[in-house]
Order: structure tokens, then C-alpha cells, then sequence
């Protein structure tokens, strides 16, 4: 038996689309977006309060890519995982992980634009300086799959895997702040995978999840005093 723990358009929607794309029975908790995921009973599964937590086979694990890298390893017929001694071992490590560099960029600006609820709380210069970052995501992505040699489709030479799922998910949480303009090969990229049954399926329903708004537009810089 699997069941994740899931906070609708949070770091766990990867999970889900893994889960999803594996096509193994599960079962999801929903867990709100607040100060509940600190409550006694969940942090025996995550201690950091956090989202995702998987319980797999009478065992529980927390951090997602580390949740992806357990259920590629234990479901690998899928192919979505890459085992040791596999070629493509170490670039599909390096991919999966790269999900967690933009992330971070976008938890700071989610905490920018959602989580602090006053204005005068918010700095306009630190959202600047984390959508420049995302931008230097873009342009690793970019390089990745235009190479001199060729154009991948995936990340990987290899094929779709769970380091698309990953960088994809964490692309589709910094798109709520930024776009893709001027890097065609990763808008190319991203419209592929998002077409797939296994992302629409994670997709938060309507009204519900993280991102109350489509788009976070960046306030202007506030006018000098005096």
C-alpha cells in the first residue's frame, strides 16, 4: 500500500505525477497549506512539518527527490528511474536534483507574494533578484537541450524520466512568476511533457492549492523617501 501526503500544487504535486506515471495503486492524504503540518501526528512522518511524505509498504519517508529516487528503484519497470550501472545514471541524478535549485528560488518568492500578507513586509528587490535566478535555471535547461550535437527532447538522451517530472514541476511553480520567453528549446520541452495524462492528473482541482492566482506579477521598486 502507498499513500502520499499532499498539499495541492506544493513540491509533493512531483510525487503525485511520479505516482501517476508509474500506474501503482495509492491512496493521497490531503494535507492544508498552514501550520497543521505541524501538528504532533504528521511530524511522526515528517518531522520538519513538511510536504511530501510517502508511506510505502509499512515504512514512511520524507523529501521528495529522495521519495522519487525510492519508488523509481522499487517500481523500475516504468523506466522512469535510471539504476546504477545504467549509462545515463549520473546525468539523471544531477537532473533530478537540479529540480531542488529552482525550487528554492521559487519558495522565496512564494513566501514573497503569498506568505507575507502586508505590503511593507515585502522587498520588491529580493523578487527581482530570485526571478533573475529562475532566469539562469532557464538558460541551464536551455543549454542542456540544445546542444552543437543535437536537440534533446528530454533531459536525458536516454528518454523521458523522473528528472523531467521534477525539473518539469518545479518549472510549472516558477511560471507562476516568470516565463519561458526567450528560451525555446525548454518551452518546447515543458509543453511536451505537460501534455501528458500523468501532469494533468497532478494539477491542483480548481481553487484549491498553493497559488491562488495564475500569475504573480513583481510590484514596482518603491520611489525613493525624500
Amino acid at each position: 500500500m502507498i499513500t502520499l501526503h499532499h498539499c495541492a500544487g506544493s513540491r509533493s504535486m512531483r510525487v503525485l505525477w511520479l505516482l501517476n506515471e508509474l500506474g501503482e495503486p495509492f491512496d493521497i492524504s490531503i494535507r492544508p497549506f498552514d501550520a497543521s503540518l505541524r501538528q504532533p501526528d504528521y511530524l511522526v512522518a515528517s518531522p520538519a512539518g513538511r510536504v511530501p511524505a510517502l508511506e510505502l509498504e509499512g515504512d514512511t519517508y520524507f523529501e521528495s527527490l529522495a521519495i522519487m529516487e525510492i519508488l523509481c528503484e522499487r517500481f523500475p519497470a516504468r523506466g522512469l528511474g535510471r539504476l546504477p550501472g545504467d549509462l545515463d545514471r549520473p546525468d539523471w541524478l544531477v537532473w533530478l536534483h537540479f529540480a531542488e535549485t529552482i525550487s528554492q528560488h521559487c519558495a522565496a518568492l512564494t513566501q514573497q507574494h503569498i506568505v507575507l500578507f502586508e505590503d511593507w513586509q515585502r522587498s520588491p528587490t529580493v523578487m527581482k533578484i530570485e526571478v533573475a535566478r529562475l532566469k539562469k535555471c532557464f538558460a541551464a535547461i536551455e543549454g542542456r537541450l540544445s546542444t552543437p550535437l543535437e536537440n534533446r527532447d528530454y533531459l536525458l538522451t536516454s528518454g523521458f524520466s523522473a528528472a523531467d517530472i521534477a525539473v518539469g514541476q518545479a518549472i510549472w511553480m516558477a511560471l507562476h512568476y516568470t516565463n519561458l520567453e526567450g528560451f525555446p528549446e525548454t518551452a518546447a520541452w515543458y509543453e511536451r511533457i505537460t501534455e501528458r495524462p500523468g501532469f494533468r492528473d497532478a494539477l491542483p482541482e480548481p481553487g484549491t492549492g498553493v497559488f491562488a492566482q495564475e500569475f504573480y506579477a513583481q510590484p514596482a521598486e518603491a520611489p525613493p523617501v525624500g
